[in-house]
């Protein structure tokens, strides 16, 4: 099933201080934040649930053409649902990682993020007579580029799920990520929408449109009042227009909802300094180094910034950490090796090499045998000098 490489990602800002390792280029600087005085002040546009994921008759036209009077099979219109989306002949989709448009959008764009492909591709299915829902991933690591460098560190990730005559499967923009331990999980459509509705707000409050930011955030809420990332986006939303009581409310509420948010830690860490409320602050950052310590992509964060710094030693402690708690992840044995490699320790960066190479499976098995045979050419020529 073809799948897009592309950034993709759920914004849940942390803005309040320091950078934290949540949505956000480990290889790139933070965005501006933009101040009070360059905020805007607009009437967004709120489209309803129903707007969100109505099909305009063109783009029904198209599906009942192209995948619905194709076949009777289930499995054969899920092909053909593929190559409509992104074929040259059908929509021809292209990633646009600023593009969380509703389904109408999409067509008069032919754009989309992963979030709005998500509710696209959910609703055509739907639409065709396939079983499709809207999945959500606690957090994920993405590879881009350079995949030992290019690397994004995300919370949030949503996918569709598909049943197929009891087969079951995954559709997913982007074919490098790792998920967490927990995988994708169904969410509904209360769920789906504020994931929307949140992404939309975090747009608007990244461009400095404050009004606009709340009413999006007011409506994810609506839908689900228990989404702790929209209560942290509040809480950055609330800082930047100098309502620290509102701002406290809120990161307490999304802590409270999800105790282990790093955004949530570590803009409540900020907000507390910038009280002046100390103990408060370093109890909160004494909780994200805690939660960090556990978290292997956190782990695997800090191991990728060492070995960019140099500092091998501290990138092997960090990997080793990241390997210990998530053993099965194919690409932490391969940063792992990466390290014990430019320090000499070649027995040691055979091993997680074999070991990556294993776990990749069939898609990564030229990959990682290329390293390993490079690696036995270099023992070779050390061996003849």
């Amino acid at each position: 099933m073809r799948r897009l490489a592309a950034r993709c990602f759920l914004l849940s800002l942390a803005a309040l201080g320091a950078p934290a390792l949540s949505a956000q280029d480990a290889a790139a600087p933070a965005p501006a934040i933009p101040t009070i005085s360059t905020v805007k002040v607009t009437a967004a546009s709120v489209p309803t649930p129903e707007q969100v994921f109505a099909i305009p008759p063109a783009m029904r036209e198209m599906l009942q053409k192209q995948v619905i009077s194709r076949s009777y099979s289930r499995d054969q219109r899920l092909q053909a649902l593929v190559e409509m989306i992104f074929s040259q002949h059908g929509l021809d989709l292209q990633y646009d990682a600023d593009a969380t448009y509703t389904v109408s959008e999409i067509w008069q764009h032919q754009r989309a993020n992963c979030l709005a492909f998500t509710l696209l591709f959910v609703t055509l299915a739907r639409e065709a007579g396939i079983q499709a829902r809207v999945q959500e991933v606690g957090q994920v690591v993405s590879w881009y580029q350079d995949q030992d460098q290019g690397v994004v560190y995300n919370v949030g990730h949503v996918n569709a799920g598909v049943d197929v005559g009891g087969r079951y499967g995954t559709v997913d923009l982007d074919r490098n990520v790792l998920y967490d331990r927990h995988g994708p999980q169904p969410i509904g459509r209360e769920r789906a929408l504020a994931h929307y509705y949140n992404n939309r707000g975090a747009e608007h409050l990244a461009d400095g449109d404050l009004s606009g930011a709340r009413a999006f955030f007011d409506a994810a809420l609506a839908q689900d009042p228990s989404f702790a990332s929209t209560w942290n986006n509040i809480g950055v939303l609330d800082n930047r227009l100098g309502d620290d009581q509102g701002a406290r409310t809120a990161l307490d509420t999304a802590l409270r909802l999800d105790g282990r948010q790093s955004a949530a830690l570590n803009n409540a860490s900020a907000l507390y300094r910038k009280l002046g409320m100390t103990a408060q602050a370093q109890s909160m950052q004494k909780k994200l180094q805690s939660v960090q310590r556990e978290d292997p992509f956190a782990q695997y964060m800090q191991g990728a910034q060492a070995e960019r710094a140099g500092d091998l030693d501290k990138a092997i402690t960090y990997y080793r950490r990241a390997v210990r708690l998530y053993d099965t992840a194919h690409q932490f044995h391969f940063g792992l090796a990466r390290v014990y490699f430019l320090t000499g320790r070649l027995q040691r960066a055979d091993r997680e090499l074999l070991r990556a190479q294993e776990l990749g499976g069939s898609t990564q098995q030229a990959r990682y045998q290329a390293k390993l045979d490079s690696l036995a050419r270099w023992r070779a020529q050390q061996a003849k000098r």
